[in-house]
Order: structure tokens, then C-alpha cells, then sequence
């Protein structure tokens, strides 16, 4: 059995996770504070970042959303989530790198250290000028989200892929995290209700991180 070392905010690890869900395949979690660097964690993952799985049986260890992803859409036929032409696949490796570079970079990583790290790790207050900027530019993104979905079905185009399910695992702390404004933005709103009401999304919807509460909109498909 695989077991993946997250955090319920991190979302890469919830990329992976839902990665896994749409193929089926059956994990632990083991939740895993990077931050606290301890050194079992960090045998596994000199870099000490998350997410990690091991098969401990199988004496296999992955590290990185991306590699992790790529492993299990090789070795797990159901679900395809890269797939279609060449031209095709490069189109969803580029928007999920988009989204796990310019997005989680512009928007989730100041979100995650303003509003989570200060308030568990440093008890600190959040800069309010930092947040500001991570929601101007979220909603920057999501003008481009909005004409991605104007003319595909899909983010990368007519399936649903790897880029859909690192979109919806980054917005998803975003919106978590209170750094989301929907107004305007009613074609990213509709995919990502749809992508709520998916099985493999609902587990994530249902946790929490510790001291801190999502708004009231957070976990319901219809918002």
C-alpha cells in the first residue's frame, strides 16, 4: 500500500491526491508538517518538501507532484489524464505547469505564507498588502482560466486532464484560504462546481487545517 506524507493545505499534494483518485488507486495518508523538518522526513526527501510517497514493500519512494503524477499515468491505465496527440500533451504539461509555477508562485504561495505559516509557525499577522497583490492576481489568472474555458471544454481542451486537476487542487487552497473574488469570473465558477461535485474532490473538501477556517462557501458545490 502506497502512503503519501501531505498537508491538508498543500497543493501539490492535493494534486497527486486527486490524480489518484480518478485512477483508483488506493493510498494512506500521513500527514507530514515540512516545515517541522524532521529528520525521518527528510531521509526520504533531502529537499523536505511535500508531497512524498512510498511503497515500502516495493522499496519505491517519489518525490514531486509532477514526477508522482507522471509515474502513475504510465503505470495506471484507467483515466488517462495526459493523453491525445502530441501536440495535445504538450498543451496540458504547459498549463499544469502554469498553474504549479505562475499560479501557486503569483497567488497560493503568498496566500499559504501570509495566512497560514505566520499564523501557525512565526504568530504573526498577515501583511495586508501582500494579500492584496496574491488577489489582484488571481484575478488575472482567472481572466485566463475564463477564456481557456470559453473555448474548450476542458482547460487544456475537450477531456478532462492533468492541467483541470492542478487547476482545481490550487484554487481550491486559494479559495480556502479567503484569497478567491468569484464575481466576474461565472465561467471558472461553473468548472469549478463541476469539479466539486467530482468523488475524487469531495475528501479534500471535508478537511481542515488546524486553527484555520475556510469560508462558508468552501465546501459546497453550488456557491
Amino acid at each position: 500500500m502506497w502512503q503519501l506524507y501531505q498537508f491538508p493545505l498543500c497543493p501539490f499534494s492535493r494534486k497527486v491526491r486527486l490524480l489518484l483518485g480518478e485512477k483508483g488507486v488506493g493510498y494512506d495518508l500521513v500527514r507530514e508538517s515540512p516545515w517541522d523538518m524532521r529528520d525521518e522526513f527528510l531521509d526520504l526527501n533531502p529537499a523536505g518538501t511535500t508531497p512524498v510517497m512510498v511503497d515500502r514493500e516495493g522499496g519505491l519512494t517519489l518525490i514531486d507532484s509532477q514526477a508522482i503524477c507522471e509515474y502513475f499515468e504510465e503505470t495506471v491505465e484507467k483515466f488517462p489524464l495526459i493523453s491525445g496527440t502530441a501536440a495535445g500533451r504538450a498543451e496540458v504539461r504547459r498549463l499544469t505547469a502554469f498553474f504549479d509555477q505562475n499560479f501557486y508562485g503569483d497567488v497560493v504561495g503568498p496566500l499559504l505564507h501570509e495566512r497560514m505559516k505566520k499564523r501557525l509557525i512565526e504568530r504573526a499577522p498577515p501583511d495586508a498588502r501582500v494579500l492584496r497583490e496574491a488577489m489582484k492576481r488571481a484575478n488575472i489568472h482567472m481572466d485566463y482560466m475564463d477564456y481557456l474555458l470559453d473555448h474548450r471544454a476542458w482547460m487544456a481542451g475537450g477531456t478532462l486532464s492533468l492541467a483541470d486537476v492542478a487547476a482545481a487542487a490550487h484554487l481550491s487552497v486559494a479559495d480556502y484560504l479567503g484569497g478567491i473574488d468569484w464575481a466576474g469570473h461565472e465561467t471558472v465558477k461553473r468548472w469549478y462546481a463541476g469539479f466539486k461535485s467530482r468523488p475524487s474532490f469531495r475528501p479534500l473538501l471535508s478537511e481542515r487545517m488546524e486553527v484555520i477556517t475556510p469560508p462558508p462557501h468552501y465546501e459546497k458545490p453550488d456557491f
